[in-house]
C-alpha cells in the first residue's frame, strides 16, 4: 500500500510539469503562425510595388516611356476639386486635340515672325507640349530682365494658352558658366528669376490664372546637350514653358481656392 501511495504522489506531482512543454511549444507556434502572416503581408505589397518599379525600369532602358498612372484602379491622390480622383485609361482626347491645335498655331507664328526660327523650339514630349525660348530672345546677357520684345513673344505665345485648362510651368535653365553677383550668387537663382519674370506676364499681362502657374528653376542642372562649345551652350540657356497633360494635374497640389 505504500508504494501504491508512493506512485499515486509522484505521478501526481510530475503530470503538471510534464505537460509545461505543451503550453510552451503552443505559444511558439502560435508566435510563429503570427510571424509569417505578417511576413506574407509584406512580402505582397512589396512584390507589387516592385513588379510596378521593375515595368517602369524596363520600358524606359527600352528608349520608351511610361507614366505610373497609366495603371487603372483609383488614385489616392486628389483631384483639382480636393475630392478623390480616379484616373482614367488615358488622356482626354478633346485636351489632346488642343495641345495639337496650340502646336499648329504656334508653330506658325514661329515661321511667319522675323527672328523666331531657331530661338523657339517646340517639344511634344510625354510630359506635354514644351515651348522652348532661347534666352537671347528673352533677356540681356546676365540679367532677369524681359525686353519689351520678349514680352511682346511671352504675350503672344500665352494668348493661345489662355483657354486651356492645363496646368503650366515655367523652367529656368542656364548654361554651366559659374555667375556671382550681389543678385545672383549662382545659376539657381537666375533661372528662378527668369522663369518668374515670365510668369508674372502670363499672369498679369496674359490673364492665365495664377493657380495654374508655376516656376521653377533648375540652373545648369537639366541641359539638353552637353556643355562643352559654346554653340552647346547657348543652347542650354533657355526658358521652357510646359503644357503639362492632363494626367499630369494630380502631381499638383489640390486647389483650394475657388
Amino acid at each position: 500500500m505504500a508504494r501504491r501511495s508512493k506512485k499515486k504522489q509522484q505521478a501526481a506531482e510530475e503530470g503538471p510539469s510534464m505537460e509545461r512543454w505543451l503550453l510552451t511549444y503552443s505559444d511558439l507556434i502560435t508566435l510563429l503562425m503570427i510571424f509569417f502572416v505578417v511576413m506574407y503581408t509584406m512580402s505582397q505589397v512589396d512584390a507589387k510595388k516592385f513588379e510596378a518599379v521593375a515595368n517602369s525600369l524596363s520600358v524606359v532602358l527600352s528608349g520608351k516611356s511610361i507614366s505610373i498612372l497609366d495603371t487603372a484602379g483609383p488614385s489616392v491622390v486628389e483631384g483639382r476639386s480636393g475630392q478623390i480622383a480616379r484616373e482614367g485609361p488615358g488622356e482626354d482626347p478633346s485636351l489632346q486635340g488642343n495641345l495639337e491645335a496650340i502646336e499648329k498655331q504656334l508653330a506658325e507664328y514661329i515661321k511667319q515672325e522675323e527672328g523666331l526660327a531657331g530661338n523657339v523650339i517646340i517639344m511634344n514630349q510625354e510630359r506635354g507640349l514644351v515651348i522652348s525660348l532661347k534666352d537671347t530672345l528673352l533677356f540681356p546677357k546676365g540679367s532677369d530682365e524681359l525686353t519689351p520684345h520678349a514680352r511682346e513673344i511671352i504675350r503672344k505665345v500665352g494668348g493661345s494658352l489662355k483657354t486651356i485648362p492645363n496646368y503650366i510651368r515655367v523652367e529656368g535653365h542656364t548654361d554651366n558658366l559659374p555667375i556671382r553677383t550681389a543678385r545672383f550668387p549662382s545659376n539657381w537663382e537666375l533661372s528662378v528669376l527668369r522663369a518668374t519674370k515670365v510668369v508674372h506676364v502670363l499672369n498679369e499681362e496674359v490673364g492665365i490664372p495664377a493657380a495654374r502657374l508655376s516656376a521653377t528653376g533648375y540652373g545648369e542642372y537639366r541641359s539638353l546637350v552637353p556643355n562643352d562649345t559654346e554653340v552647346n551652350r547657348s543652347m542650354n540657356r533657355r526658358v521652357d514653358i510646359v503644357i503639362l497633360k492632363q494626367k499630369y494635374d494630380y502631381f499638383e497640389p489640390p486647389l483650394l481656392i475657388h
